[in-house]
């Protein structure tokens, strides 16, 4: 991939240089730490849904920033990551992952190839995020039948649905000590008349990372011991630092609309490109090719994966069209991606690409007071290859279709709501390779009470069906960043899922309570199963089903302890826990499961400044599938220090945030690179924010 190091130096120079320029037209600074947000997820009240819904927005997104979606969003309860380095984190959702969480952007899925693969990063940058919204739990009647474990829906902007009165702009760059990385970002948005327009860069570099001990876990070290393993003749074990998990990305976007009284038409045009490393790749491969090759030919490093990516969005839409209906919308996207696997040689492996095209039309009515519904067509296509030696899927052509309805009504203080979707699915794979095509259905009940003295209780009952996706049907080869050999089965039904979910909330003035509990049995669940056999000297996986059920609990806590003038102090807790079995077999344990967890935090702030502590303790995980390896327990301490001072008509904020403090040996158990490739150590990050 060619580097453009013009980009990185354009972006620091915006953040410093065009600021004061922008300032002289810019309102006067309120204090808010990011804009205002208008779109939401789902078309209705977001705030009496009967579906559990976290939105990570202003100073909590900021804290949280990170290299990755699924890094970024891992405090929130239920939420985790599945880690493939620093450079991948895609989002787990109450022990769900891969193809059943969708991923979107301004609520059209991200279109890459993040699901085909552990390594594939998902192609969003949380620095261009406004505010980045999860729906808990089935969200198939908006999304699709694939979403059966929740959606997670970053609010970019890009698409500006108002002229703004003044220009607005934002800029940061960020440093730590950690792996030596540097990032920044600029947003510009500014209109005139009925024309507005938004324009986004970001860069992010850094180097191979810092970590407690040795890469390899404690518990594969000894499995390799026993096996006879790591005696003289093998490489020399990593410690302190983690090879190859270096990165490279940089990206932007400009996007303009012609707003009117009653709406707007606009595009925006995006670009991301990455380079990173792939730690702990394919080393039987590495093994086997010094085999062929002798020592003629000698690995320089390790595999390295290289993307680019063009996405072109257009959305356009309308108040009160006609009677009955009080808004339309219509979004559409194009997604053109590439990437290609390059061995430590520098020889091109494997290259996955992809052209895909995702719309939707939703039409929002509202009768009488009382009653508001949504109707909506999707579609997508999606045009899928991996040609080289790693290819271990052929090429597929997939596309979808469908229609939903969803519905509030009230009576009384009792709401209710419900929906309906009904989706058909066909994969078109090369010959001679069957085709498949699946007609699916989800349908939906919720019910929200308000009770006294500002508690409330909801509930929902789900039933849904997903079709698997094509690394499901048609995998079949050695998939060598996994170390795996893994195998489809063309024949596989479509998975059920029929969930019930309830939740207690308490809304008070100086404190907010939730308690969410979840169960979902589901029927011919997909799951990648070991054989205990192996091929080309890779242990055999493959895509199986059977019944399985997913039960847990969620708590947040909140209690705005003390108030002063200028400040506050706010004490928080959590806790969350998912147990996933298959409801039959000699080991019921399914992989990749994450841990029970707890937090606990404070905040302090006062005048300019804000302090927070938070501590979470993730426990050990010994409910292991068959060719698992149990995964340590570990603390994880962050402080962050954080002060703003107005500027004129400008804000700048500084800050300090230091994450694993107690420098812990951290394991995702949701990572397939776990005793690979533990997480940072103790990292400390500075930054500086100027907002206008």
């Amino acid at each position: 991939m060619s580097r453009k190091p013009y980009l990185r130096t354009a972006i620091a120079v915006c953040v410093f240089t065009m600021s004061p320029h922008l300032a002289a037209n810019s309102q006067e600074s309120s204090g808010e730490t990011i804009d205002e947000v208008i779109v939401r997820s789902h078309p209705l009240s977001a705030e009496s849904l009967a579906q559990p819904v976290a939105t990570l927005s202003g100073e909590a997104l900021e804290r949280s920033l990170s290299a990755s979606i699924g890094e970024t969003l891992r405090d929130l309860p239920g939420i985790h990551s599945a880690s493939f380095g620093q450079a991948v984190g895609r989002p787990v959702i109450r022990g769900l992952g891969g193809a059943r969480v969708k991923t979107m952007q301004d609520r059209i899925d991200t279109m890459d190839v993040s699901v085909s693969s552990p390594d594939h990063l998902t192609t969003i940058d949380p620095f261009s995020a406004r505010s980045i919204e999860v729906l808990k739990g089935p969200s198939t009647l908006l999304y699709g039948t694939g979403a059966i474990g929740g959606v997670v829906d970053v609010h970019t902007g890009r698409i500006p649905h108002q002229v703004p009165e003044e220009v607005s702009a934002k800029g940061e760059l960020r440093a730590t000590d950690n792996a030596n990385q540097r990032s920044g970002a600029v947003s510009v948005d500014a209109g005139a008349e009925a024309f507005a327009f938004h324009v986004d860069g970001f860069f992010r570099d850094a180097d191979e990372y810092d970590i407690p001990g040795f890469a390899e876990s404690a518990a594969l070290r000894e499995l390799e011991e026993m096996e006879g393993e790591g005696e003289e003749g093998e490489e020399e074990e990593a410690f302190g630092v983690l090879p190859n998990s270096q990165l490279e990305m940089q990206g932007g976007s400009v996007g303009f609309a012609g707003v009117g009284e009653r709406g707007f038409v606009g595009l925006s045009v995006s670009t991301y490109a990455a380079e990173y490393g792939l730690p702990g790749h394919s080393h039987e491969h590495e093994h086997e090719e010094e085999e062929e090759h002798g020592d003629e030919e000698e690995e320089e490093g390790g595999a390295v994966l290289d993307l680019d990516q063009t996405r072109i969005d257009f959305e356009a839409g309308l108040d009160a069209p006609f009677a009955g209906v009080s808004s339309v919308n219509f979004r559409v996207g194009f997604n053109d991606y590439e990437h290609t696997e390059f061995e430590g040689n520098g020889e091109p492996g494997t290259t996955f690409a992809n052209e895909a095209l995702e719309g939707r039309l939703e039409l929002v009515h509202d009768i009488g007071s009382s009653y508001s519904g949504a109707t909506g067509l999707q579609f997508s296509s999606r045009e899928f290859s991996a040609i080289g030696e790693e290819a271990f899927v052929q090429p597929v052509d997939t596309q979808t279709v469908g229609a939903f309805y969803v519905g509030q009504n009230s009576f009384g203080r009792t709401g209710f709501e419900f929906g309906l979707r009904y989706e058909h699915v066909d994969h078109d794979p090369t010959d001679p390779l069957p085709k498949r095509s699946f007609d699916l259905g989800a349908v939906s009940l919720g019910l929200i009470q308000p009770l006294a003295e500002r508690w409330s209780v909801s509930g929902q009952l789900d039933y849904s069906t997903r079709a698997p996706v094509a690394e499901e049907l048609y995998s079949d080869g050695p998939h060598l960043v996994t170390s795996t050999f893994e195998i489809g089965d063309p024949d596989l039904n479509e998975e059920r899922a029929a969930n019930v979910s309830a939740t207690l909330a308490y809304a008070g003035e100086s404190l907010d309570f939730m308690l969410n509990a979840y169960h979902t049995d589901f029927g011919d669940f997909i799951y990648e199963r070991f054989t205990g056999e192996e091929i080309e000297e890779l242990p055999v996986l493959v895509w199986s089903q059977g019944d399985a059920t997913f039960s847990g609990v969620e708590v947040d806590l909140g209690w705005k302890a003390l108030t002063w003038a200028e400040g506050d102090l706010t004490l928080n807790a959590g806790y969350d826990y998912v147990r996933a079995r298959l409801d039959s077999g000699e080991n019921r344990n399914l992989p990749r499961i994450p841990p029970r967890r707890y937090r606990l935090g404070a905040m302090l702030s006062w005048k300019g400044l804000l302090t927070e502590v938070a501590w979470a303790r993730v426990d050990e995980q010994s409910d292991t599938a068959f060719g698992e390896l149990p995964t340590e327990a570990y603390n994880d301490l962050r402080v962050h220090l954080g002060y703003g001072m107005d500027l004129g008509r400008s804000r700048l904020e500084l800050f300090l945030t230091g994450r694993n403090l107690t420098d812990d040996e951290q394991r995702y158990h949701t990572s397939f690179i776990k005793d690979f490739a533990p997480q940072p150590g103790r990292t400390i990050e500075a930054g500086v924010v100027f907002r206008l």
